[in-house]
């Protein structure tokens, strides 16, 4: 190994040649290993590009120690680590005239006063002379690199086992309030007459409203696989809402007629029923609407309702995924109040102005009607009712110049097109056709 550097000079040829000779001979083994500062060998095998020292870092000695961590500067990182500053702290005492080159607000020499963080004082301590505060420690820690950039450097572990210590105490307060709780609803049960007593105290929104103190997060489920349906846009629903069974049939093959039920692809639903003219109550299928608007699907989109609703107003414990059936009960519960008091407040009006008889509505059956409704335009096409009407285009359709009966291109003979009303292949010819032939 070479024990020259890059800050040596330029050897002659025969110092170089004897350097090249010594280093042969120590790699062979004939020669004695060189030796650096602490006495240990070095391997002549390692390359120059490792022995040599860079100039920033090249003492002029032999050895490896630049490829080695400073332990100096180890130790001296490993002391730093326990310091930091000492905010806040005071040294000195206060004094009592101002000094000149002090802070004009508070009179400390160890800032200026654009850079004081005391409150701005109408009269600073250089006019008045009163109220000075003492001087600042002042500290000059050398960190390193890494200590420069870590941004945990000075934060003391002890803030967050008091964290900690915290965030027990409040779970252990939560946790024997819902004790309480379950104990006070076990005992209590679900009477209706404790909560039709509620009700005439407070209404109805003051019976699902909530206090502060009723806001748990225990109850709440949003984003635990309760909730997380209301936050998904409405493409992400309705594609997870359109998943079939690989062995149902599509919808779109139902009914395999242009003209029949319109299938959405993007939604993949087909609203209006494909069997056109059966009774859908016989149908296996008829139609997104018939399944959206039969059984019990109106009483569960009213309950999911009333859930956002009750959860606006405060009332976390009506949630329509995590708590479905005491959703239920307090709906049917609302419900049943809601009409007492509509009844309620229907009879306070009639007593007060009468008029009873006018509310008595004819048969139900009087009022149907029997026969289809079909609005037609000035041309005689459908507009709306029993028959669906055929979308038009911008285009003139069923336009036949020249007396043809058929369009440009309806015959094919040897290899040319032409009229099948009169088999005539000119665009412009004039057709010749008898009204019997057409």
């Amino acid at each position: 190994m070479s024990s020259t550097s890059y800050g040596s000079g330029k050897l002659s040829r025969e110092d170089y040649k004897k350097q090249k000779d010594l280093e042969a001979a120590r790699k062979a083994g004939t020669a004695p290993a060189e030796v650096d500062e602490e006495g240990n060998a070095i391997n002549p095998h390692i390359p120059e590009f490792m022995s040599k020292a860079p100039w920033y870092m090249d003492t002029g000695k032999v050895g490896l120690q630049h490829q080695r961590k400073d332990k100096k500067a180890a130790v001296a990182t490993s002391l730093q680590e326990t310091e930091w500053y000492t905010r806040g702290a005071r040294v000195g005492e206060t004094a009592t005239k101002f000094r000149k080159g002090a802070c004009e607000n508070c009179g400390v020499l160890s800032h200026k006063t654009k850079d004081c963080m005391e409150r701005p004082r109408k009269k600073g301590a250089k006019w008045t002379g009163k109220d000075m505060k003492a001087d600042e420690v002042i500290q000059d820690i050398n960190l390193s690199y890494d200590a420069k950039r870590d941004r945990w450097n000075g934060y003391d572990p002890a803030e967050h086992q008091k964290l900690m210590a915290d965030w027990e105490l409040i779970e252990e307060a939560r946790r024997k309030r819902k004790a309480s709780e379950l104990d006070k609803d076990t005992t209590a049960g679900s009477s209706s007459a404790g909560a039709a007593a509620g009700a005439k105290s407070g209404g109805i929104e003051a019976e699902f409203a909530s206090s502060d103190e009723e806001n748990d997060d225990e109850d709440r489920y949003i984003g635990k696989g309760g909730g997380d349906e209301e936050k998904l846009s409405a493409k992400s629903k309705s594609t997870v809402r359109n998943l079939r069974i690989r062995e149902d049939t599509a919808k779109y093959l139902r009914n395999l007629d242009p003209d029949s039920a319109y299938y959405d692809p993007k939604t993949r639903s087909m609203r209006e029923n494909p069997y056109s003219g059966k009774e859908a109550a016989q149908l296996a299928y008829a139609g997104d609407n018939f399944i959206r608007y039969s059984g019990e699907a109106l009483d569960v989109a009213k309950r999911e309702v009333f859930a956002w609703e009750a959860g606006e107003r405060g009332n976390n414990s009506a949630h329509f995924q995590a708590n479905p059936t005491q959703t239920a009960l307090m709906y049917s519960e609302f419900k049943q109040k809601k009409d007492t008091l509509q009844d309620s407040r229907k009879q306070a009006v009639l007593s007060k102005y009468g008029g009873e008889e006018h509310l008595q509505a004819p048969p139900r059956e009087l009022l149907q009607q029997v026969e289809h409704y079909v609005e037609y335009s000035r041309t005689g096409k459908v507009i709306s009712g029993a028959e669906k009407p055929v979308v038009g285009t911008k285009f003139k359709e069923d336009v036949h110049p020249l007396n043809h009966s058929t369009v440009y291109g309806s015959w094919w003979s040897d290899g040319k097109w032409g009229y099948k009303c009169c088999r005539q292949f000119p665009r412009n010819a004039y057709c010749t056709a008898s009204a019997l032939d057409k």
